[in-house]
């Protein structure tokens, strides 16, 4: 059994298909008016010239410290065959180096001014 059902798209969504790419979204059904839309997810561009919104306040030994606009964002990796101890104390370590960076960073901006 077949079931024609009409679907509202955008213009550049169905532009989008005829070009091939894959297109991510939800389609929703309105009880009021009995239409079924699909809307598409808007996302940002990962097209070669993307610039990432972050800068990179310190490079730590197991990991790094960046900013956004709205964000600090520390990351670290630590191997699982140094063990527990070994693993927290690292931690402390990087703590304290990225503790140490955010406090450069401000007196860097204060002298700045």
């Amino acid at each position: 059994m077949e079931a024609i059902i009409k679907i509202k798209v955008d213009e550049s969504v169905v532009a989008r298909m005829r070009k091939g790419e894959f297109v991510q979204g939800s389609l929703h059904f309105d009880k009021w008016t009995g239409e079924k839309s699909f809307t598409a997810y808007s996302r940002k561009s990962k097209e070669p010239g993307y610039v990432p919104t972050y800068k990179t306040i310190a490079e730590l030994d197991n990991g790094w410290l960046k900013e956004t606009k709205t964000l600090i964002i520390r990351r670290e990796a630590f191997q699982k065959r140094l063990g527990a101890a070994r693993i927290m104390a690292q931690m402390d370590c990087g703590n304290k180096q990225a503790k140490d960076a955010m406090i450069d960073r401000e007196f860097d901006m204060i002298e700045f001014l």
